[in-house]
């Protein structure tokens, strides 16, 4: 099976020159943990990942309640600095050349890689532009829905009449 057949075609994605005010708003109402990040010709310039964009804004609650503040103040603290950096660019959190994989690659493959390097979610490239995305929600739901009951591959396009 290949990616094209798994792959979501209206991949989430955010320009370059976007905010994190922007990129935590498309994370949080995509209901995703990474965003692709275009430039204006939709090439794929990078990720920003749900798990950066927190720790940037997070502050060190062990250190706030070792010199004796609250959990209460240490998330006082966070939607402070959370306002401070809504209006700064993503730039500095975008993680660059990112792997990627293409529309003909083997989803097989891609599961191991997602596996392998604890990735939810990567971005399918075609001649660098982003064309789609695969996660491993795709991926699972395509083996759920592509195998019987009986633990066999089931025609493409047929539904159990069981379901």
């Amino acid at each position: 099976m290949l990616v094209r057949e798994l792959m979501t075609i209206y991949p989430v994605y955010i320009f370059e020159n976007s905010d994190v005010r922007h990129a935590a708003e498309v994370i949080s109402l995509a209901e995703i943990s990474e965003i692709m990040v275009v430039d204006s010709n939709h090439n794929l310039i990078g990720v920003v990942a749900e798990g950066d964009l927190l720790r940037r804004i997070m502050p060190d609650v062990e250190e706030i309640i070792a010199a004796g503040g609250t959990l209460s103040h240490a998330f006082t603290l966070f939607v402070e600095k959370g306002a401070q950096l809504a209006a700064d660019p993503i730039s500095h959190l975008v993680i660059r050349d990112p792997i990627s994989v293409k529309p003909t690659d083997e989803v097989a493959q891609v599961a191991t890689i997602m596996l392998q390097k604890q990735i939810r979610r990567l971005p399918v490239v075609d001649n660098k532009r982003l064309v789609g995305s695969i996660s491993r929600s795709d991926i699972c739901r395509a083996v759920i829905f592509n195998t019987n009951r009986g633990g066999e591959v089931a025609e493409k396009n047929s539904i159990s009449s069981g379901i």
